[in-house]
């Protein structure tokens, strides 16, 4: 049976631009994506790492030629490790995602991710909705304050 895999979904430099606004949840987000990190690599249990990709005007900083596209460096990928690019909100719709899990026989996904309310979430409920068992590591995870029109 494959050890559980370590998905890292879009922590990327994207995400400190003041544009955004406040964070809501989780300051220590960061130091715990490293945290995980650290303990999949002290068992070399697979680990993938995820990014998003925009043509869209409004999310520049998203663009590939842009610095802030870059991985946060408690995220950086190591060697060996898988980047997989994303132009939607899930982590399987447009990526082989799904095959690779498949033929390495991974059952388990654990998910930590910016932003909880959208690419976390969408890659979670659909990794379950593929039968995954899946777990999503709270405290790896932030969002900002959204304002409902």
């Amino acid at each position: 049976m494959a050890k559980p895999t370590l998905l890292v979904v879009d922590v990327q430099k994207a995400w400190d631009d003041p544009g955004l606004g406040e964070r809501n949840n989780n300051p220590s987000t960061e130091r715990n994506v490293a945290r995980l990190l650290e303990a999949w690599r002290a068992v070399d249990a697979p680990i993938i790492h995820v990014r998003q990709r925009e043509t869209d005007p409004d999310w520049p900083m998203f663009h590939e030629d842009d610095p802030r596209f870059a991985f946060k460096e408690e995220a950086e990928p190591r060697d060996g490790e898988p980047v997989l690019t994303k132009d939607v909100n899930s982590a399987f719709i447009g990526t082989d995602l799904e095959e690779r899990l498949r033929a390495a026989g991974v059952t388990t996904l654990v998910i930590a991710a910016f932003t909880t309310d959208h690419c976390g979430s969408t890659t979670a409920r659909m990794s379950g909705n593929l039968d995954f068992e899946t777990w999503f590591v709270s405290d790896a995870a932030s969002t900002y304050d959204r304002a409902c029109p």
